[in-house]
């Protein structure tokens, strides 16, 4: 009985004192306020104690204190030293107090008294005001009272950017060509290797540091934007152990439980985002394919090697889910630091559009008194996508005094499988001799993949001197992996049959892309005084290495007899119905070569890249960095023509030279108010498939991308195109995160890349540079606390952003002619029109809620982007317009707990219920679906929970 009572007081004395030993965490970032960079070694003091620390490398600061209330110095050897009052730290919490310190007037401590900037808000907003260049921002503190889960989710809230698909980032109504996406500083390519953005959802928050999207050009920055960098920069470590875990479900009364969703049977490893096999080419690719004319069995043989599931099934979809795990913690070596970051996350969608449409149209080209369009072919039906994506990421960072080396090694992994049954009507004699009705089952797969290394080291080599480095290799695959297409025409009789000459023959195609990226950077930065003033010299070198290998293999079928019973495309390949030597009828694989080598290129693409900028104070008020950039572009082409009678070995097709000047300047009107001004020259290049010689066939629609790397009788070789760039802006940075600016730019686009159809054909895309073009426009931001109307309201923002942009291309001499051939009767032809991809306005609108205290935080957001031209048309073939898409919606998070470990998110994704559509437009007549889509509406619930 005495022990126990020994242990029990114990346990007791145990418990009570780690009780009453309850802390939390103080940490944040020091800023050099006269170079706007991180300080380090700066010396941080709990006021009237012996606690204490220093900066780190990065100018950061953690200190581990009991919950209260102190007061936080803040100071470094020749400069202010600043005090933060106020600061309340709380048992199992971090708060985060950033500041911005500058040279004393003397030697002489000047003590500041200032209240606690914990509005992250304000702190982006400080490092907006005084950065030179035109930039917005988000750090891990404001998106955490966003309440987002992931990137895109976050970086919406940022002024004149939008998100297209809930994935790609767009800056001022530009398209995916002229925004560009780096990660931690450095290229890397998304699912899509022909985009210039990465998919922002598949980073969750909690392993992000800050995004940062520069709108103004500097030297240190690639050249081939002109919308914007959009720069994720992923965290070194967390300031304590970090644990945490979510899950989340959505659903959508159009998509979800749906007993007319689409599928077929897959592979055993598809919940994994990848093919675990059973889609692979089942012959080589060089195997020869007798004609039932040899009469072998090798024909059977190798018929009854190819999965006979043509056909789409019927099948009730599930909801989408997602769950995640995150990481992170840093430890003590000595004097030195050790840390790492590690992220898992899983999503898991599903998609059906019921009722999805697919238009080719023209002009009458025989009666020019015709307005009405005419339809050339119409796809109507039903499609099921499931789609998966597995993202990890890991992370290790290790600091001394002097440097910092990271590593990040990140793969996504994607597995796309869809199947779909369409009703197409295949028009006759150009539309007006009635229709052909072809239905046609799709089964297609898709798998994705990246591997992206990056490895890269900050060094202060002396007091003003620092040098940093970047390594990053990147692998990419795209795999199309076994297509399956069984277009079947129906005849008067109601019979089904193969018809090759109308619909082409049942299909299987193989594409396979593998892609390495070799990215190296190396800067040097020199802080120094002009004119007794503090300045920064960059100067540095770039290299990137880029290599792609891409194939097509397509194998077609037929019959003796052609029917197909019951129109069932399974039919076609059940084992009764084969050819074989005995029976000499049934199905049997096509004679012929199934490797398409006019259709498979490898490419290869070199830029090479120095650097040099200089940021300055021209006075007290005006500040300014000029900077060049020169960049050397290479891209080499191997494959051959269409018709095999040109061969291309290491073809060299681009190569080029440029300058690319910049010049940034702000001018301090007053402590809260910034006149800003810049220039710079950018570019924006055609990509590997768009400067090949291949075509790409989409199986559903029909449609044919061709590229354009060698020119045709219609347009010449695509060529990059060259954007200068003018942008002037005022901002009025007020109390509480609120903050007032108004921007002009201006952009001159010289040979801008745009899609466009070949000349008399809807079926056939390509690219090319069509003229000369320029944008402007004017863009207005607000930020404003509603607490004036009411001190109930202190807590809700209103946010909008919106931008009026006008484009003009003016044509080509061979455009303008073909337009005016194709005119209808009184109809105008002007020269000038709208340039491809340009929205006309782009407008944000959000409330914002946020209570800390309460741990809820809320958002009502509405976006919305004006008509733009889509697909260039050619006179006879009418242009392409994508229609406004009004998306509102509604995010809610709220925190539970003491210590508000736990969350819990609610989204509903377009609560307006509006369709994704594009349109042929016309002179005096209707709008007719070049494509529709229904989203829906979605509502999401999702639970993390943090240790």
């Amino acid at each position: 009985m005495k022990q126990f009572k020994q242990l029990t007081t114990l346990f007791f004395l145990i418990f009570t004192g780690f009780s009453f030993a309850q802390t939390g965490i103080l940490s944040g970032t020091v800023m050099d306020s006269e170079f706007n960079d991180v300080l380090p070694y700066a010396n941080v003091v709990v006021k009237g104690s012996t606690k204490g620390t220093t900066t780190d490398f990065d100018g950061k600061y953690v200190l581990e204190l009991p919950e209260g209330t102190y007061t936080i110095q803040y100071s470094f050897v020749g400069y202010e030293t600043k005090e933060i009052t106020d600061v309340t730290v709380k048992a199992n919490e971090e708060v985060i107090v950033d500041v911005s310190i500058g040279p004393a007037n003397s030697l002489e401590e000047v003590v500041l008294t200032s209240s606690s900037k914990r509005n992250t808000e304000n702190a982006v907003l400080n490092l907006q005001k005084k950065s030179v260049m035109l930039m917005d921002g988000l750090s891990a503190q404001t998106i955490k009272k966003t309440g987002a889960s992931n990137a895109a989710s976050a970086v919406k809230s940022v002024p004149g950017v939008s998100i297209q698909g809930g994935k790609y980032v767009y800056v001022r109504g530009l398209g995916d060509r002229y925004t560009k996406s780096i990660l931690n500083g450095v290229d890397i390519p998304g699912l899509d290797p022909d985009r210039n953005t990465i998919q922002m959802d598949i980073f969750p928050t909690n392993i992000i540091d800050n995004v940062i999207v520069v709108k103004s050009a500097a030297a240190e920055y690639p050249a081939d934007f002109t919308g914007g960098v959009v720069d994720i920069i992923t965290k070194d470590f967390p300031s304590k152990a970090e644990y945490s875990i979510s899950a989340g479900a959505g659903y959508n009364s159009a998509m979800h439980f749906n007993d007319d969703y689409l599928t077929y049977n897959g592979s055993k490893s598809d919940f994994l985002g990848y093919d675990s096999g059973k889609r692979n080419l089942p012959i080589n690719r060089y195997q020869p394919i007798p004609g039932t004319f040899n009469n072998s069995t090798v024909l059977t043989t190798l018929t009854r090697r190819f999965d006979s599931e043509l056909a789409a099934k019927n099948e009730t979809s599930g909801m989408n889910f997602d769950f995640g795990f995150t990481a992170g913690n840093q430890y003590d070596l000595g004097k030195n630091k050790i840390g790492y970051i590690a992220s898992l996350s899983y999503k898991n969608n599903t998609t059906f559009y019921g009722d999805r449409i697919d238009g080719n149209y023209t002009k009458d080209e025989n009666n020019s008194n015709n307005n009405n369009l005419l339809a050339t072919r119409l796809t109507n039906g039903d499609e099921g996508i499931n789609s998966i994506v597995l993202n990890g990421l890991a992370g290790l960072v290790f600091k001394t005094d002097n440097s910092k080396f990271k590593a990040n090694v990140l793969h996504i992994q994607n597995g796309e499988s869809s199947a779909g049954f369409y009703l197409q009507k295949l028009a006759q004699g150009g539309g007006n001799a009635g229709f052909e009705n072809i239905q046609k089952d799709a089964l297609l797969y898709t798998e994705r993949s990246i591997t992206n290394v990056l490895i890269n080291g900050d060094h202060k080599l002396t007091d003003n001197l620092d040098l940093n480095w970047k390594f990053s290799p990147t692998f990419t695959k795209v795999l199309d992996k076994d297509h399956r297409i069984t277009p079947l025409e129906q005849n008067q009789n109601g019979n089904f049959s193969i018809s090759p000459s109308t619909s082409s023959f049942p299909i299987r195609i193989w594409r396979t892309l593998q892609e390495e990226a070799w990215n190296g950077k190396i800067d040097l930065v020199n802080k120094y005084k002009l004119f007794d003033k503090a300045a920064k010299l960059k100067f540095g070198g770039a290299y990137s290495f880029k290599y792609r290998d891409f194939s097509t293999d397509q194998y077609l079928f037929t019959s003796t007899t052609l029917n197909v019973e019951d129109g069932n495309a399974d039919n076609l390949l059940a084992e009764e119905n084969l050819w074989t030597t005995s029976n000499q009828s049934g199905t049997f694989l096509n004679f012929g070569q199934a490797f398409q080598p006019a259709n498979s290129y490898e490419g290869e693409q070199n830029i090479g890249a120095l650097y040099a900028s200089n940021e300055f104070n021209v006075s007290e008020k005006l500040k300014a960095i000029v900077g060049l950039r020169t960049e050397l572009y290479k891209t080499f082409y191997t494959g051959q023509n269409q018709a095999g009678d040109e061969i291309f070995d290491g073809e060299k097709i681009l190569d080029e030279f440029d300058l690319f000047p910049s010049a940034n300047l702000i001018y301090a009107l007053t402590d809260n108010t910034n006149l800003r001004a810049s220039y710079s020259r950018t570019t924006a290049r055609p990509s590997f498939k768009e400067a090949s010689n291949i075509q790409i066939f989409d199986p559903i629609t029909n449609r044919t991308f061709i590229g354009n790397g060698f020119g045709n009788e219609f347009y010449d070789a695509v060529k990059p195109s060259y954007v200068s760039n003018f942008d002037v802006r005022y901002e009025w940075f007020r109390e509480q995160g609120q903050m007032i600016a108004i921007s002009g730019f201006y952009k001159d686009f010289k040979d801008p890349i745009e899609s466009v159809f070949f000349p008399f054909s809807p079926d056939q895309l390509t690219v090319a540079n069509l003229g000369n073009a320029k944008v402007y426009g004017l863009e207005l931001e607000l930020r404003q606390n509603l607490g004036f109307i009411s001190e109930g309201l202190r807590n809700l923002k209103f946010k909008a952003n919106a931008s009026i942009i006008e484009s003009e291309l003016e044509m080509a001499e061979t455009e303008f002619i073909r337009r005016q051939l194709a005119a209808r009767d009184g109809q105008t032809i002007d020269r000038k029109r709208q340039l491809q991809g340009q929205s006309p306005f782009l407008l944000n609108i959000g409330f914002d809620y946020s209570n800390d205290s309460i741990g809820l935080r809320s958002g009502l957001f509405y976006n919305v982007q004006g008509k733009a031209l889509e697909v260039v048309g050619t006179g006879i073939v009418p242009d392409v317009y994508t229609q406004p898409f009004n998306s509102l919606n509604l995010t809610l998070n709220k925190e539970f707990g003491a210590s508000k470990k736990s969350s819990i998110d609610l989204k509903i994704t377009n609560l307006l219920g509006d369709k994704r559509e594009s349109d042929y437009e016309s002179f005096n007549t209707d709008n007719q679906t070049f494509s529709l889509r229904d989203p829906g509406t979605e509502i999401s619930l999702g639970y993390s929970y943090k240790f």
